[in-house]
C-alpha cells in the first residue's frame, strides 16, 4: 500500500532562508535525500505543492520549482487528478555501443542478476534457420531469462543460439553466468557488428506479470541478430526493456546532416 502523503515531509530540516542557496533547490534537496536514503521509494506519494509551501513556509512558486526540479531530473513523475510520485531516472540504452545486460549494468554501476526462465534445445524452424544460417531443423539453445538490476526485474529477453558451433554450450548454467562471457572466452568469439530493430510495443500479460509493470504498459524492443568477425550469426534474441526505466539513445555524426 502507498505510504500516508506527508511521509516525504515526515522529518522536516529548516531552510537556510538567509544563505545563498535557492530556497527550491534547498527543499528539492531535501526530498532527494529521502530517496536516496530509502526514505521514499519508488512510488511513494510527494507531499503537493500546498502542502510543501505550508511546510517549509515558502510561497507555492517556490514549492513548484522544487517539485519541478525533481521531475525534470527524472525522481519524480506527476499523474492527473493524483499527485506526484518518485520515480527513477530512465537508463539510456545506447544503441550505437553493443554491449550485453550485464556489461551494460556493471557500466552503470548497479549489480546485474538474472532469472532463467527457459534454457532448452530445440529444432531451428524456416524462419530461425535462415536467420542463423544453418539448415532447418538444425539443433539451437534457446534461452530465456528475467535480467534483474539490484533486484529489480529490467529486461525480458530471448536467445538463440546455434549449437553446432557451441558443443556444449546447452550444459552451462546462465542464471549465473553470462552468455556473452562465455562465448568471449570459451569459444573465442569476436563479435563485429550486429543489426537490430527497435520498436515501442505494449507489453503481453506474461511480460508485465515478469517485469511487475501495468498490463500493456509501453516496452522498449530490440530485436537483433549479432555477428561474428568472419561475418557468421552466432546469435538472433529479442530483448524487451521496461519502458519506464529505458530510452533508447543514439549519437548521429553531423556529416548525416545537411
Amino acid at each position: 500500500m502507498p505510504k500516508p502523503q506527508n511521509q516525504s515531509v515526515s522529518t522536516i530540516r529548516p531552510l537556510d532562508k538567509s544563505g545563498f542557496i535557492p530556497l527550491y533547490y534547498q527543499i528539492q534537496r531535501a526530498l532527494m535525500e529521502k530517496i536516496h536514503s530509502g526514505e521514499l521509494s519508488t512510488g511513494d506519494p510527494l507531499a503537493s505543492e500546498e502542502e510543501l509551501a505550508r511546510i517549509y513556509q515558502v510561497s507555492r512558486m517556490t514549492a513548484r520549482q522544487a517539485l519541478h526540479g525533481l521531475k525534470t531530473s527524472g525522481f519524480a513523475v506527476s499523474q492527473k487528478g493524483r499527485g506526484t510520485f518518485v520515480t527513477r531516472p530512465k537508463l539510456e540504452k545506447n544503441i550505437m555501443h553493443l554491449r550485453g545486460f550485464t556489461e551494460d549494468m556493471k557500466h552503470l554501476g548497479m549489480v546485474p542478476s538474472s532469472k532463467l526462465i527457459e534454457q532448452t534445445v530445440i529444432k531451428a524452424t524456416a524462419e530461425l534457420a535462415e536467420q542463423l544460417k544453418v539448415e532447418t531443423g538444425e539443433i539451437v539453445m534457446r534461452l530465456r531469462r528475467l535480467r534483474l538490476a539490484d533486484g529489480i526485474p529490467m529486461a525480458l529477453e530471448v536467445s538463440h543460439i546455434p549449437l553446432k558451433q557451441f558443443p556444449g554450450l546447452e550444459k552451462i548454467n546462465f542464471a549465473k553466468q553470462s552468455l556473452y562471457f562465455v562465448l568471449r572466452e570459451t569459444f573465442g568469439v569476436r563479435v563485429a557488428w550486429a543489426d537490430e530493430v527497435i520498436e515501442a510495443l505494449p507489453a503481453t500479460r506474461e511480460e508485465s506479470d515478469l517485469l511487475t509493470i501495468p498490463k500493456k504498459a509501453s516496452i522498449l524492443s530490440v530485436s537483433r541478430t549479432i555477428m561474428t568477425t568472419e561475418e557468421t550469426p552466432i546469435e538472433v534474441a529479442c530483448s524487451r526493456y521496461r519502458g519506464d526505466r529505458y530510452r533508447a539513445s543514439i549519437r548521429v555524426p553531423t556529416t548525416t546532416i545537411e
